[in-house]
C-alpha cells in the first residue's frame, strides 16, 4: 500500500503555514501556530486519530486570529485531499457521539468529493476566552471541508464550558476522520457506485 501522507506549504503576505500529514500514522505531533488553544486541539485532533501531524505556523495575530486559523485549516484539507492519493479501499464514511464532561458532540463524515460543513454549534455568550474567539472554529472546520472535498456534520447536543465544546468537536473529527479512511482489505476500488470520488 502506498503511503498516505502529505505535506504542504502555504505563504501568503498575511501568514505562513508548513504542515505534515500521515494518515497511517501513530498519533505523534508537534504543533506550533502561535495560538497555544488551536496547538491543543490539532493535537487532540491528531492523538485521537491516530494521524501524525506536524505544523508550524505563523500570522499576523497583532490583527486578530482569524487569518492564521483559517490558513491552517486550508492546509489540512489539502494535505487531507493529498494524502488520500487515488481513494482506493478507504471506508469513505465516520460518525461517532463524543462526550466531553458535560459537553455532548457528535461528528459525522463523508469523504465524497462534495465540500459541506453543516455546523450546528452554539458556544456560551462568553466567546472569547483566554485570548481565544471560539467563532473561528467554524472558520477552521469550513476551510478544512472545502479543501478536503468532504461532508462534515458537527452537531452540539449539550454543553456549558466552551473549552470542553471545542474538545469534544476536535477529538470526535479525528475519531470520525479515522474510521472514514482506515483502509479495508475487502475493498479495492473506490467506494462509490460512479466509479470515482
Amino acid at each position: 500500500m502506498a503511503k498516505r501522507m502529505a505535506e504542504i506549504k502555504r505563504k501568503t503576505k498575511e501568514t505562513e503555514v508548513e504542515l505534515k500529514l500521515n494518515l497511517d500514522g501513530e498519533g505523534k505531533y508537534k504543533v506550533e501556530t502561535g495560538i497555544g488553544f488551536l496547538d491543543h486541539m490539532l493535537e487532540l485532533f491528531a492523538q485521537h486519530g491516530l494521524f501524525d501531524l506536524e505544523i508550524r505556523a505563523k500570522g499576523d495575530l497583532k490583527v486578530d486570529q482569524h487569518h492564521l486559523i483559517e490558513d491552517i485549516g486550508i492546509s489540512l484539507g489539502k494535505a487531507l485531499k493529498k494524502a488520500l492519493g487515488d481513494k482506493k479501499g478507504f471506508r469513505r464514511y465516520g460518525s461517532i457521539t463524543l462526550p466531553m464532561d458535560e459537553a455532548l458532540a457528535s461528528v459525522s463524515l463523508d469523504v465524497s468529493g462534495r465540500p459541506y460543513l453543516a455546523f450546528n454549534v452554539v458556544f456560551s455568550k462568553k466567546r472569547i476566552e483566554r485570548e481565544f474567539d471560539y467563532s473561528l472554529l467554524e472558520e477552521f472546520f469550513r476551510a478544512v471541508t472545502v479543501n478536503s472535498g468532504i461532508t462534515l456534520h458537527l452537531n452540539l447536543s449539550y454543553g456549558k464550558n466552551n473549552h470542553h465544546i471545542a474538545e469534544a468537536l476536535f477529538k470526535g473529527f479525528g475519531r470520525a476522520l479515522d474510521q472514514a479512511t482506515k483502509i479495508d482489505e475487502r475493498l479495492e476500488r473506490v467506494p462509490s457506485t460512479k466509479g470515482r470520488l
